[in-house]
């Protein structure tokens, strides 16, 4: 257990560094020898430890009024405060091993630190979670200036964002209507031993999740891991066959399959990362579908584009997203309150870049996973007063939900 304790460790210094939990999690599943237990172990705890940072920062204070000079003692601190709260493990099996792991960290001077922490955490736990709940950073384990701003932005709803936002999510699935139904496909999970149920047409969501390889059909493109609320970008668009369309922001290619599922059409699909464009053409590999790809910067298409209008654009902006932390707990953590002005600029960047790129009559989608006005709604009635010739067609904003993330749609038409 020790070792899976330091691997937890140090995946939260380097997302204390600045890394996404993703990458840090990635690179030390791809550096080290992990039984499939292990592994599994390893995600529950990073994850969860940056889930319930909140509660745990909390508590440690509690016990240890200031910082330690080791840092990762901190960290081996938090990682089996995670476990002792949170995890079936056997106490005396955190606080042995933890112990052990201390022996190496700080010449051993902390070792003795360490034991007593945990031994007095359980003997005062109750106590301490109870004094836990009336901090509102700990209770609803986000940044405090997040809660007040989620606050201020949904003062009748804000609790329950926030408790949504700190669930596990859903396993969502999108069905390839070429190739089937979420009827048909509920069917074919059942007959595997999975159960499911369908969330419209073509849908679904599991019951718990499992490795994509033992979903029925994944490799022959059947069916793609998609949330429900971001499947909602490529039905909004009003696609039809023959349209030219723009996917501006593509990478990993979720929404570029599905609107190539959805009409035979013309896709360019745009990404900045080139690195991020090879996923996208590794899932339309997957689903036999075709598109144009190019590495190039949206808002700058004096780079990449050919001149001839789009009838249709979907514009996934770089934005918070505040709408996903649930899938990513390390966002609340590495946000700042003044990392939305920047995002504000850019977003409207690049709306106003692409709005020439829109043909006479043509649809453009404005797209976040944010639940952040300043990035949604503020920003639609921005880009509106700059441009006599959009009309919104219409919009919504989505919150966290049982079945699906926190997103915004506006669909903008071009007179």
């Amino acid at each position: 257990m020790h070792r899976i304790q330091e691997l937890a460790a140090g995946i939260i210094a380097r997302v204390e560094e600045g890394r996404t939990l993703t990458e840090a999690l990635g690179s030390i599943q791809r550096s080290e020898t992990l039984t499939p237990g292990e592994r599994g172990a390893l995600q529950d705890i990073a994850y969860g430890s940056l889930r319930n940072l909140g509660q745990l920062r909390f508590i440690l204070r509690a016990l240890v009024p200031k910082p330690l000079p080791a840092v990762d003692v901190e960290r081996l601190l938090l990682v089996a405060l995670y476990q002792l709260i949170h995890t079936r493990a056997a106490p005396y099996a955190v606080v042995d091993q933890a112990v052990t792991l201390a022996q190496d960290l700080a010449a051993g001077r902390l070792k003795g630190l360490v034991n007593g922490v945990l031994r007095n955490f359980l003997r005062n736990k109750d106590q301490l979670l109870a004094d836990a709940q009336a901090d509102n950073e700990a209770r609803y384990n986000h940044p405090r200036w997040w809660v007040q701003k989620v606050r201020a932005a949904y003062p009748t709803r804000w609790t329950d964002i926030l408790e949504k936002s700190n669930r596990h999510p859903p396993m969502t699935l999108r069905i390839n209507r070429r190739h089937g139904t979420a009827a048909s496909y509920v069917e074919a999970l059942q007959a595997s031993g999975r159960g499911a149920k369908a969330l419209g047409d073509y849908a679904v969501k599991l019951d718990a999740p499992c490795n994509v390889r033992d979903l029925p059909g994944f490799a022959e493109g059947r069916v793609s891991v998609q949330d429900f609320g971001a499947q909602q970008a490529a039905l909004r668009l009003d696609i039809a066959d023959g349209m030219r369309v723009l996917d501006a922001c593509a990478a990993p290619g979720g929404k570029s399959g599905h609107l190539l599922e959805l009409a035979d059409i013309q896709l360019t699909a745009l990404d900045i990362d080139a690195t991020r464009l090879e996923r996208v053409a590794e899932n339309l590999a997957r689903l036999q579908l075709t598109a144009t790809l190019a590495a190039a910067d949206a808002a700058k298409p004096d780079s990449w584009w050919d001149g001839v209008p789009f009838d249709r654009i979907l514009a996934d902006v770089p934005c918070s997203a505040s709408g996903v932390v649930r899938r990513n707990p390390d966002i609340k953590w590495l946000r700042r309150p003044d990392d939305f002005a920047a995002l504000g600029q850019q977003q409207a960047a690049m709306v106003d870049a692409l709005w020439p790129l829109l043909a006479k009559g043509g649809k453009l989608l404005y797209a976040t996973c944010s639940i952040m006005p300043e990035e949604n709604q503020q920003q639609l009635d921005a880009f509106l007063q700059r441009h006599l010739d959009a009309r919104l067609a219409g919009s919504e904003q989505l919150l966290p939900s049982a079945d699906h993330d926190g997103f915004y749609y506006a669909l903008l038409e071009k007179a």
